[in-house]
């Protein structure tokens, strides 16, 4: 056999094997940042299911905050109802601030902030939020891997070719969202 289509040979063998490894790596970090996103969705949904219990426990006790109530509803559907990644975290953002100025309100009712089930659900809804911003904090994460990897030459040119797209980070918008929903009662 010739020597020189030996070279080429082994060449573009080389090169085959270096693109189905750069393919392999995509194809690991994208699927890392979907199991990411899927962890965001399971607490988001369990602060979902968690609000309409709140929403049940406050209601008796706070008839005249219904403003607070209906916009608290209000933000929970259109975050339910998002669809792009920043789209949600615009919602999340808004929701987080309707739960805040909820528990604000309940301040000024002391038989509700003695309730053992109002208790129970703030406590549920903070340590909600903790694990939203842990699973968020690692999405990001994820996504930065998968967005570093797919924006490194010569990565990039494999991953034109094959359309792998940057994901959006899952952010916070201001400075004042940044807090943690903090209730004390």
């Amino acid at each position: 056999m010739n020597p020189i289509l030996t070279i080429i040979i082994v060449v573009i063998v080389l090169i085959l094997l270096w693109l189905i490894g750069v393919y392999n790596g995509l194809i690991k970090l994208r699927n890392r940042v979907k199991e990411a996103w899927s962890d965001i969705d399971v607490q988001l949904k369990r602060r979902y299911d968690l609000i309409p219990n709140l929403m049940e426990t406050v209601k008796g006790y706070m008839k005249h905050e219904e403003g607070v109530l209906t916009k608290v509803t209000e933000a929970r559907a259109k975050a339910m109802g998002a669809k792009s990644i920043e789209e949600r975290g615009q919602a999340e953002n808004m929701l987080s601030e309707t739960l805040k100025s909820l528990f604000a309100v309940a301040e000024s009712y002391p038989d509700l902030k003695a309730s053992q089930n109002f208790l129970s659900l703030q406590d549920e809804i903070s340590d909600t939020e903790n694990k939203i911003q842990a699973a968020r904090r690692f999405y990001n994460g994820q996504v930065r891997d998968f967005n570093t990897k797919i924006e490194v030459f010569p990565n990039n040119v494999v991953a034109g070719m094959l359309n792998f797209k940057a994901w959006d980070f899952f952010a916070i918008e201001d400075e004042k969202q940044r807090e943690n929903v903090k209730v004390k009662f």
